[in-house]
Parts: structure tokens; sequence; C-alpha cells
């Protein structure tokens, strides 16, 4: 309703916010059960003041679906559906959650609030009298605010600076949010007077505080994103919608095979600009309306899910982003003109028979190979290998935020590479593709919990097959074994040929090259084993799906991991084979070897020539001399072979620094005990003269007798054996900590580092380096990394996330 009293308007506004800093005063701030009309004139504004506020205190933890009571604060569309008591990420979850994905399965307030969530904004009284509201205004009379009430028991709450959190603050997964309605919010208060937001960190500034209530008082009025793609991007959209609605059989197959690949990509059609700055990203997603009419998105809950069961027309839209991007869920895939012509080169440079086109059944969705046979298995191949990197980002990272489910099937550090297209058979020979396809099917879609043994020995079964049928092809095929010329070598100029994954514990990161030591295991994927890591990470895990989708996903990804070790495996000599697998799989890993994994060819030849007894780390010094234009520099900071391993264009400062860091990178825990007692991910900050500033990641490493089973993980790590990998520049979504050190303190930190026994001595140079979550500085420092990733690789920056920061 429209405000006739202003100036009486004004002054209420003026006593809301001085109430709200005298909560800020009380150790229990009271629910504020009454509040003032809406002021006509808007002191502040959510996109220009709000939203920034936001993004610097809240979108850390409130960005995706593990945000806290699944409270997205990273766009007006999040702040407006609000917060709902149920959880994502819950591992013993009998039925399938219904998904509550943003801007997809509820497109209204009204949408969602009918799923559950309620605002955390308004009272629903006030929510209720807003939406139904006749006069022009739509503005409604702010009642009580769940946001207001917990910052304000934040604000009156502050810790000792740069002190560890007391042990009975609960972070992580550990911390199990309550997620109180308004008229709950007393007795949370209560029983948790320290537990406000942003939760047990550094809090709201006075002045952020201050705006916060003011726009609170004052109506709490959500303006939508004013953010508008520019004209080229709006042609690039209009040409790419018309290629992938093309009519044709082979068109609209192709079509559902990208859509499939691309789905979860933050799609950009522009480089960076001359200012530096990366462009708009959007996504592609299925609508109900053609283009030119607005987007009417269609929600399934997987991509390859029937986008009309009763037939009607669909069509592939893109849709911009206009929320905050956030680190975590940040897989960047561009669109563009050289790009058309590579996918008319793959897809259509050549004829085959399209012939019926598939359906969206459970057979179809659960195997993508019968699927898309119709389309040449190179071009399918070729595509992936294009961009490598974003295929194997999306299903390690992946559309779950976190990978709680699939990264314990992985090591903490390994290589990855690939076969070469022309020397994989699935690829070349048609027959075999016949025989192997049909076995190449993947578990998930049936979700029924007395199922799962029966359904997972099936699918075994099937897998196993493939790897002997696998095994006899390559026999009849390479009699001799493989050759390096085998290995993909990114067609001399493709990057993405060569990738490390460093797994952090519940999370895991990508890099191209081959960075670190020679790991313990290293992975070598043809086709098959991609594509299918795709489709069982990716298009079909189901983040709410329940405890039986999520073991089948785990037990196949394993098997899955076991298929890559095992050719790569085929690379070393005969008799170092049994050794390598002895190591990978200790103690009680033996028996999977015998009860899941088919059998490892330990006799066929190879046709790489060693010359030591270390053909593992021979091999990567051959791959790393063989494909010199895609490895990138050598990795100075983990294999330096003599006391100066200086680069070209290293800068004084960046070759000192490296040189004083060196000492940390791969040494084991029982000579560099550090190395076990740090966490998974931690940023290092070396500041310099004159602004300057290094960045640096320290990743722990932790060594595992073997990976081959879902529980007891702590049962099978080998502490002593853990290192750590110095990455330069921020690697990872979830830093579990930081060290700010001055460039002159650098060699004291090392040698402290160095020195360090237990945990006693490692919390002395936390007390003189480290930013605790209770740091004054803690925003500016966190935020000054994601600010150093802008500056060096403005397409992948954003947010980081600190729902995994520790309390060292």
């Amino acid at each position: 309703m429209r405000n006739r009293f202003p100036r009486r308007a004004a002054c209420i506004a003026v006593l809301g916010v001085l109430a709200a800093v005298l909560y800020a005063c009380a150790s229990l701030p009271p629910t504020v059960n009454v509040a003032p009309p809406v002021a006509v004139t808007q002191t502040y504004h959510y996109q220009s003041d709000i939203q920034p506020i936001f993004d610097n205190k809240c979108a850390a933890c409130h960005g995706c679906y593990d945000a806290p009571c699944q409270l997205k604060l990273t766009s007006d569309d999040g702040v407006l559906r609000g917060a709902t008591k149920a959880a994502v990420y819950d591992g013993a979850r009998l039925d399938n959650l219904p998904p509550t994905r943003l801007g997809l399965d509820a497109t209204t307030v009204e949408g969602w609030r009918e799923k559950g969530f309620y605002s955390a904004l308004y009272s629903p009284k006030t929510e209720k009298a807003a939406s139904t509201d006749s006069t022009d205004s739509k503005i409604p009379v702010l009642q009580a605010s769940l946001l207001g009430n917990m910052i304000a028991l934040g604000k009156a709450h502050s810790w000792q600076p740069n002190a560890r959190l007391p042990d009975s603050v609960p972070l992580g997964f550990a911390a199990v949010h309550e997620c109180p309605t308004i008229e709950e919010f007393d007795p949370y208060a209560k029983k948790h007077p320290d537990l406000g937001m942003p939760y047990a960190v550094a809090g709201l500034s006075d002045a952020e505080f201050d705006t916060i209530n003011t726009w609170l008082a004052q109506g709490a009025v959500v303006e939508p994103s004013t953010i508008k793609a520019d004209e080229a991007e709006l042609k690039a959209i209009a040409d790419w919608e018309t290629y992938l609605n093309r009519a044709g059989p082979r068109e609209q197959l192709v079509a559902r095979y990208l859509y499939e690949h691309l789905f979860i990509a933050h799609v950009y059609f522009e480089d960076v600009g001359d200012d530096g700055k990366a462009p708009h990203f959007f996504e592609l997603l299925r609508s109900r309306t053609p283009a030119g009419q607005p987007i009417d998105p269609i929600a399934t809950v997987s991509p390859n899910d029937s986008p009309s069961p009763d037939g009607a027309a669909f069509y592939y839209r893109f849709r911009l982003l206009t929320e905050s991007i956030v680190e975590k869920n940040h897989i960047i895939y561009q669109l563009n003109e050289a790009r058309r012509q590579r996918y008319d080169a793959l897809f259509f440079a050549t004829p085959w028979p399209a012939g019926a086109l598939p359906g969206y059944g459970k057979a179809e969705r659960a195997n993508p190979f019968t699927t898309f046979a119709a389309i040449p298995a190179q071009a399918r191949y070729q595509f992936m290998l294009d961009n490598a990197e974003y295929f194997v980002r999306s299903f390690i990272r992946g559309p779950v935020c976190a990978g709680a489910m699939a990264t314990n099937v992985i090591n903490d550090h390994f290589w990855t590479m690939f076969v070469e297209p022309t020397s994989d058979a699935y690829v070349v020979d048609e027959a075999y593709r016949r025989q192997a396809s049909p076995l190449l099917g993947l578990p998930g879609e049936d979700s029924k919990l007395l199922t799962l043994g029966p359904d997972w020995e099936a699918f075994k079964h099937d897998r196993n097959e493939y790897a002997r049928l696998k095994q006899q092809e390559y026999l009849k095929v390479a009699p001799r074994g493989p050759a390096l010329s085998d290995i993909w070598d990114g067609d001399g100029r493709n990057h993405d040929a060569l990738l490390t994954i460093f797994r952090h514990y519940d999370n895991a990161s990508v890099k191209r090259g081959l960075i670190g030591q020679v790991p313990q295991t290293i992975w070598v994927m043809d086709y098959p084993l991609l594509e299918r890591s795709y489709y069982q990470l990716v298009v079909n895990f189901n983040v709410f799906g329940n405890v039986a989708h999520q073991i089948k996903t785990r037990m196949y990804f394993d098997l899955i991991r076991n298929g890559s070790e095992e050719t790569f495996l085929a690379f070393m000599p005969p008799m170092a084979r049994k050794p390598l697998l002895d190591d990978w799989y200790q103690d009680l890993g033996r028996l999977a070897l015998f009860t899941t994994y088919a059998q490892t060819n330990l006799k066929t030849p190879t046709r790489v020539a060693y010359k030591t007894q270390d053909p593992k780390s021979e091999f990567a010094q051959q791959i790393l001399s063989r494909m010199q234009a895609v490895a990138g520099p050598p990795d100075v900071l983990n294999r330096c072979a003599s006391g100066d391993c200086s680069l070209m264009k290293e800068s004084p400062l960046v070759h000192g620094a490296n040189r004083t860091l060196r000492p940390l990178a791969g040494r084991p825990a029982s000579e560099l005990p550090v190395a076990a007692l740090l966490p998974e991910v931690t940023l290092l900050r070396v500041q310099a003269s004159g602004g300057q500033r290094l960045v640096y990641t320290l990743v722990h490493n932790r060594a595992h007798t073997n990976v081959a089973f879902i529980l007891g993980e702590d049962r099978r790590l080998a502490p002593e054996k853990d290192t750590l990998t110095l990455v330069s520049g921020v690697l990872g979504s979830y830093p579990n900590f930081i060290f700010d050190v001055p460039e002159d303190d650098l060699s004291a930190f090392v040698g402290a580092m160095q020195e360090v026994r237990r945990l006693d001595d490692l919390t002395a140079v936390v007390d003189h380096w480290g930013v605790r979550r209770t740091h004054p500085d803690f925003w500016a420092v966190f935020h000054d990394f994601t600010t150093y990733q802008r500056e060096k690789e403005p397409l992948e920056a954003g947010i980081l996330d600190i729902n995994r920061y520790e309390n060292l």
C-alpha cells in the first residue's frame, strides 16, 4: 500500500534503525515483532548497496547447495526464495528429495513457499499481505525479519581478535544448522547466543550492519538485477539457438548430445575485455518457448530426462546468469565462431545415418553409448578431448558443489592423460564397439534400496565383462603392447592433454599440466572411461538422490578409477605391474582386487623402453619430454633437480620466494611433520614492497593404503607418507586456512614450518602468521585471493568458500 504519511514513516524508520543498534548491544537481541511501514524514500538499494555486502560477508557460505538452510545470498532470486529446513546433503536419506534448484524448480516466491521455503526478510503475515495487495506499491510492510535478527545476534557477540574459536562451535559438516523460522528465533538465540550471522567468523562492520538494518527498516525492497547481455552476446545467442534448434535427425541428435554435455557449463561468448573484466556468463537449458519469447525452463531431475512426455516441442535456450559468481560451481566453456566450425567439422563433415531418434527412457538414460551410437565415436571422443579440462572439472567439482560422495574413491594427488583417438579400439573398430556398448550401461537410474545389491552385481558383472573383452581386443590389435604415441599429445597445441587432480577430502581440484612430484598412481583414460565418468558423476548424478543412488554412484566410479589405472599399467613393463598394484591396493585393498575388479593383465609387453628400476618416474619423464609443447613450464616448485631452478620469465621476487619455499615441497611427513598437520588446502599470501604480492597454495596430499572402500577411510591412512605440493596461485574452492607473510619474514616462516613437530608447534606458527576466522582483517585478506584470481585468470575467478575453513 502506498504510504500517505512520508514524514511519519521516515521518523519511524529512524526509530527502527535505532532499535536495531540497541539490539546489537544486548546479549540476546529479541525478535522484532512490529516494524514501521515502508519508507517512501529508499536510502539504500538492494543491487547497489545490499548485494555487495552479501558478496563480501555472506556468499562465502551461502552460495550453492551446501549453503546453510539452502539460503542463497548471491542473487535477488535467492534472497527472495529464502530458507528451508530440508538438507540437500543427507547420506542416509531413504527417499529422493524433490529438487530445489534456484531458477528451475520454481520461478516465483509463491512456488518456493509451496516447496517449504520461508522468507529471511519478512514475516509470513507481511509477505502474504504484500502478495495480495492490489495497489501499485507492492512494497511489504516489515513486521519481522529473520535476517535482521540473525545479523543482530552476530553483532551482539564479538570474538577475541585472531583467537581460536571455542571447541564448542561446530564448523564444516559438523555444523548442523537448525534453520529457525522467525517464530523460532528467540529460542534459537537463547540456545546459541554466539551463533549469529556471519557464522563463527569476523562479522559485519558498523557501516554494513547499519546499511542492512536501514534497508530492512524501510521495507527490504529487492529490485531485480539490471545486468543485461550486450549486443554482440545477443547476436551470438541468436546464432547458437538457431544452430541448436535446427530440424533434421542428425542435427537434433547432435544438439541433444551437446546439451547433455554443456548443461552444467557457465557459457561465455566473448573474450576478456581490454579492461580485464570477464564477459557475462550464460546457462544452456531447455525451454517450452522458442527464441524471441521469455524462457519457460523445463525442470527435469536430469538433463537426459524427457523434456516433453506429451511430445510437445521444446527448444534449447541460453539464459543470462545474474548471480554473483562463486568459484566452486564456476565451470566455464566458450562458444564462438571457431567452436561452431569445429562442431561442423566433427559432427557434420562426413555423412552418417541418424536413424530413428532415441527416446528418454531408463535404458537410454543409463547408456549414452547406445543412445548416441549413430554419432561417429571419433567425433564424440574428440569433442570431449578438445575440452578435457572442462569435462574432468565437471565431474570432479560437478553439480554437487562439493563432491562428498565421489571423492573418497580417488587418491589425493594423481595425474591424468588420455588415449590417442586413433589408438582407441572403441573409437576405430566398429565391430568391437557393437560388442562393447551394451556392457557400458551405468547404475543409478533405479534408486530402490532393496535392489541395491542385485543391481550392483549386475552392473559390476557387465563392467568386468567389458574389461575382459577390452583385454582380448587389444591383444589382437596391439600384441606388442602400447607405445608412447598411444597417449594423446593434445594435437601439439591443446594443454588439456595433461591434467593434475588434487582431492581435498570432500572436494577436489583440476589443473592443467603435471604438477607435483610423480604421484602414487596415474590415470590413462580412453573414450569409454571419460564418457562414463561424465555421465555417472554429472548427467545421471542426482545430488537430491537417496542413499542407494549415492552408493551406486560411488561404487561404479571405483570401477572407473580401477579401469584408468589398468590402462596406465599397460604402459609399464610387465614385471613392474604387480608391485604397483600391491602399492595401490594394500591391506584389505588386495581383497578388492580379487572380488571386485577384472583380473589385471600382468604379462603382455609394452613398446615403451625403460632403462631404470623406476619405470613410473621414467614414463613421466618421457611423457614430459615428448609433450613439451603442451606440458607447460617445468614445475620448479616441486620438481627441482638442482639448487637453482629459475624460469626465464621469473621476476627476482618470484625466483626468491620459490627458492625459499621449495624445502616444504614433496618431503614425506616422516621428514617434514608439518605436512601431516596442515589441512587440505592452505593459501599463502606473500606481501612484498610497493604493494606487490605473491600467492601460493599448499596442498596436503594424504597417503592411503588403498581407496577401494566407502567406509573406514581413517583406518586406511598412512600419515607418515603425507606430502605437500606447492602450487603457484589459488587452487581449490574451499580454502581451509590462510597464512599472510611479509616477504622479509618468508625465510623465518619456512624455517618455523620445518621445525613443527606437533600441533602446539603449528599453533605457534599460526599465532604469528595465521589468519584465523576471528582476525579483524579476515575478509580483506580472504577476498584478496579472489582479487588475485581476477587479475591473473579473470574468466576463472569467483568467490571462495569458507564452509571448510578450520579452527587452527
